[in-house]
């Protein structure tokens, strides 16, 4: 089997969504098999690209140049649907660069086995949604998305724990945050399977923000550092602004993040009283 990072890698440099996740698919189930079968395989160095291959569409704009739709019309729907498509591919590139980019810190085989299954994952989660928006007479690609989304990969390509904390503490935590309203959009429409595919994503995003809270805690604990102290002063040097309530609180706790580490970060400083 390839090194894992050379795999992580190959994901990095497919730039089709769809041949992306087939492939990001294939090599995770090659190394759970692995891994079930009791092998302990070879994680291996590779050269990962800044930026991970993109097709042609869609055009990655910047945020605030993104256009704004009503999730109350059918138009609104579908860009709701392509904006949770790119966040989905990006996120199955951030998965597999936390694996290519960080070799030359030694970590145990549980981090590699977490971040394989959230690749994974991701990938399931871009196909659910690629389906969803073919089934509304849409494609990925067929809108504008924006080019914000890996900024925070950039930002901590040399920091370890400040990906750790950026990526899945703070920025999939979010999702958290927001799903439950997009699913009651969807509901509203009677869209019976997009419904179901974010629930689906909504279950399978509170382990990913806790492969985030686990490795950071690990990485505190080897150095001997305070974790919301740390996460506190690593999300004010790497994040771009305050976090924005409102927070579902009770699915960040199930993620292992307490209200001590994120609402001292928000413009209010505290929850309100």
């Amino acid at each position: 089997m390839m090194p894992l990072a050379r795999m992580a890698e190959a994901v990095l440099r497919c730039a089709d969504g769809r041949e992306k996740t087939a492939l990001s698919r294939r090599y995770a189930a090659d190394w759970q098999a692995a891994r079930e079968a009791g092998e302990v395989p070879e994680i291996g160095t590779a050269d990962p690209p800044m930026h991970p291959a993109r097709p042609a569409r869609p055009a990655l704009l910047s945020p605030r140049d993104v256009p704004h739709r009503k999730p109350g019309t059918p138009e609104g729907r579908i860009a709701l649907l392509h904006a949770v498509a790119h966040i989905e591919l990006n996120a199955v590139d951030l998965h597999w660069d936390i694996i290519a980019r960080f070799t030359d810190t030694k970590m145990p085989m549980g981090f590699y086995d977490d971040w394989v299954k959230a690749a994974d994952e991701e990938s399931k989660h871009f196909n659910l949604m690629a389906d969803c928006l073919e089934e509304a007479g849409s494609h990925y690609g067929a809108l504008p998305a924006h080019v914000g989304m890996w900024r925070a990969a950039e930002d901590t390509a040399t920091d370890l724990m400040g990906r750790l904390a950026v990526v899945p503490m703070v920025l999939e935590a979010r999702g958290l945050d927001v799903t439950p309203g997009m699913i009651e959009v969807f509901k509203r429409a009677k869209a019976t399977n997009a419904v179901a595919a974010l629930e689906t994503i909504y279950a399978e995003e509170v382990a990913h923000v806790a492969y985030g809270s686990k490795w950071f805690h690990f990485l505190c604990g080897r150095f001997d550092e305070d974790p919301k102290d740390r996460f506190h002063a690593l999300v004010r040097h790497y994040f771009h602004g305050a976090l924005k309530p409102p927070f579902n609180e009770e699915k960040r706790a199930d993620a292992g993040i307490p209200p001590d580490f994120y609402w001292p970060l928000t413009a209010e400083g505290a929850p309100p009283r």
